[in-house]
């Protein structure tokens, strides 16, 4: 017997669809006739050069030179050209509608709520443009924000891009220290921040940080300092400090879009801190902007009467995805503050409050609502909605239910999965197809995905490795302070020796019988609760300062339909693990990185496992903790303390 979808396309849905006028202008352009998905997905991924030139058409990337060449060769990773020739400016592409229709609505945990239109952000963008100009910024430096999800956050990123400038942001709820790991690495000239934030009901005054931070950069030649909050601050502590206001000064100026190539870097994106400090991932303006048109216009059917949301901060790309919105003309949502905040029905409440056609969310927010027993299709009317995306970690098949039982019954459903290094997706929905409980629709086009069991060989119906075979325009370019390459090289493509492919980290199942593809969870040592990625060095590098730790290892343990953060730590000779030990341990996580890095269970060994050559052993702890087999003992200094972590009852419950 044969799955039951949850949801199957109208006739109507399907005709409308974005997906199938792409797949029309494929077949005119190309003299094809395909009338499904799959036909459409395999032929993107065997004519990749084809399939980019028609999403680049389809798309209407606006550049002032044209490319001579789509690719020069798929199959090299990394290193692969892109659209060589082509001259292009990425903040004019987002900036392409310039009338009166709104293109952000910011919306604040305090019923803050502000409106900006196309027109007004394009006169913005060009006052902050010319301001950075005045100050010497030019192509290629390096301007960053550590901000609440604000306009002046998206106007700023524009500013910055349409000089050639590269952007970085962190969310102002992040420590000093580890936005230090990130931005100290990049040598920002300008920086824009806050005077504060609001988070469940309190305000946070983060100017202090910002203070802290500043002083170990002395690349900065300018703070700009926004109003949110309200909060006091005396900008006389911060050398070079201008207000927002005082920065982008009274007199109207348009953006002047510098031309640039279509591998000039956009954004710095941070890998997650596993070793040592976060890496900085170099990402393409022609790349980011083409891979993300793709998925929003034709893969989540995006158009300009939308409305879309995310519950993101900038510390996340899919803040940098929802803000690419904007190069659809389409009305983009903005929320800072808890989406559970005052209550679960909040976000449910904007939804129709600001007529929200697109929603997206977490599993972990589903299963927040779900654990509360919330039925938002009960209490509000949510006549608008008619897609929610979903991403950050997978979602269980019962949490897909929930979706159609207590939400909308009559949605798409859009599922997907990729990562902040492609700041984009190789999973994804598609609005022309069923949807299945627990299964995302397929794999994007134009990403030739697959999984590989433990020797490199593709699979179906089982477990693997998910691995991406050719080129895709969004991979990162480079990493920043890796001239030869060296750490790109091991991040991605020395997993399966002598296959030249991407290897993300995921475990995946890909279904022959319905093509959708079930995520299992993180087969490295990134941890992801509720969806936020985090590296394991940035907990180390605060607990084991605590002088009672002797060492420590984080895991990320499955749990309830999402991840939690496991700590063991050994200590120190003559200290207990204590109750004031385990506060200790939260007070220090909370206040130097983030309230995210507060483990949900910290428990005390007696050792820690590590390689010969010294380096911790997450994914063995991970895979014992789950019960799957560990692979490569011999490569352990200490295998034997591996079984202080099998069956430990602090581990159920």
């Amino acid at each position: 017997m044969g799955k039951e979808p949850l949801w199957v396309p109208s006739g109507e849905v399907v005709e409308k669809a974005n997906m199938t006028a792409f797949m029309r202008f494929v077949n005119e352009k190309y003299g094809r006739s395909f009338s499904s998905y799959r036909e459409l997905y395999d032929w993107s991924v065997e004519s990749i050069s084809d399939f980019w030139a028609a999403v680049w058409d389809f798309c209407g990337i606006v550049a002032s030179k044209p490319y001579e060449e789509v690719v020069d060769d798929p199959y090299r990773m990394p290193g692969a050209k892109w659209f060589q020739g082509a001259r292009l400016n990425f903040a004019e592409n987002l900036l392409r509608y310039r009338d009166d229709r709104v293109a952000i609505v910011f919306v604040g945990e305090q019923e803050q709520r502000r409106i900006i239109t196309y027109r007004e952000l394009y006169s913005l963008v060009g006052k902050i443009s010319r301001a950075l100009r005045e100050l010497g910024v030019k192509a290629g430096d390096r301007v960053v924000g550590y901000m609440p999800n604000m306009i002046e956050t998206v106007a700023f990123m524009l500013g910055a891009t349409s000089i050639g400038a590269i952007w970085s942001s962190c969310a102002a709820d992040m420590g000093p220290e580890a936005v230090y790991d990130r931005f100290g690495q990049v040598e920002p000239k300008v920086m824009i921040t806050a005077d504060g934030y609001f988070y469940k009901g309190k305000m946070f005054n983060t100017f202090a940080n910002a203070v802290k931070l500043a002083s170990r950069m002395p690349s900065l030649e300018r703070v700009v300092v926004a109003k949110y909050s309200g909060a006091d601050v005396d900008l006389s502590r911060l050398p070079n400090a201008v207000t927002f206001y005082e920065f982008v000064g009274k007199e109207d100026a348009d953006p002047v879009f510098e031309q640039l190539p279509f591998d000039h870097p956009v954004y710095i994106m941070f890998s997650s801190g596993t070793t040592g400090k976060p890496k900085c991932m170099v990402q393409s303006a022609g790349g980011v902007l083409i891979n993300h048109l793709k998925e929003l216009k034709i893969h989540s059917d995006l158009r300009r009467e939308d409305r879309i949301f995310y519950i993101t901060t900038c510390s996340w790309m899919m803040w940098n995805w929802l803000v690419s919105s904007l190069g659809v003309g389409a009305t983009v949502v903005l929320y800072d503050g808890n989406p559970l905040y005052p209550d679960p029905y909040a976000m449910w409440r904007m939804v129709d409050r600001e007529g929200i056609t697109i929603f997206g969310l977490s599993a972990s927010y589903i299963n927040a609502l779900r654990k509360e027993g919330v039925s938002p299709g009960k209490e509000c009317s949510l006549e608008t909605l008619r897609q929610i995306s979903q991403t950050g970690s997978a979602l269980s098949a019962d949490g897909f239910r929930y979706v159609y039982s207590d939400i909308k019954s009559d949605l798409h459903f859009n599922s997907i999965s990729g990562g902040t290094d492609i700041n984009g997706c190789f999973a994804i929905g598609s609005p022309i197809q069923p949807v299945y409980a627990g299964e995302l629709q397929g794999p994007g086009l134009g990403m030739k995905v697959k999984a590989y069991d433990e020797n490199g060989n593709p699979v179906w119906d089982r477990e693997g490795e998910l691995v991406c075979e050719a080129a895709a325009p969004s991979m990162p370019l480079y990493f920043w302070n890796d001239p030869e390459g060296k750490k790109y090289r091991e991040a991605y493509f020395e997993y399966f020796p002598g296959k030249n492919v991407w290897r993300h980290g995921d475990y995946v199942i890909f279904h022959s019988d319905t093509g959708g593809i079930t995520f299992l969870g993180r087969s490295d040592s990134v941890l992801k609760p509720s969806g936020v990625r985090i590296g394991t060095a940035e907990i180390y590098n605060q607990v084991e300062n605590i002088p009672e730790i002797a060492d420590s290892l984080a895991i990320g343990q499955q749990w309830e339909g999402d991840q939690r953060i496991i700590l063991f730590v050994k200590m120190k000779e003559g200290y207990k693990l204590t109750d004031e030990v385990k506060a200790k341990i939260r007070k220090v996580l909370r206040e130097n990185a983030s309230p995210r890095h507060v483990p949900a269970k910290i428990i005390e060994v007696p050792d820690i496992p590590y390689t010969r050559n010294m380096k911790k052993v997450e994914s063995a702890v991970t895979n014992i903790i789950h019960g799957r087999p560990v692979t490569n003992l011999e490569a352990l200094v200490n295998p034997e303390c591996l079984d202080y972590f099998k069956d430990h009852p602090e581990l159920k419950s």
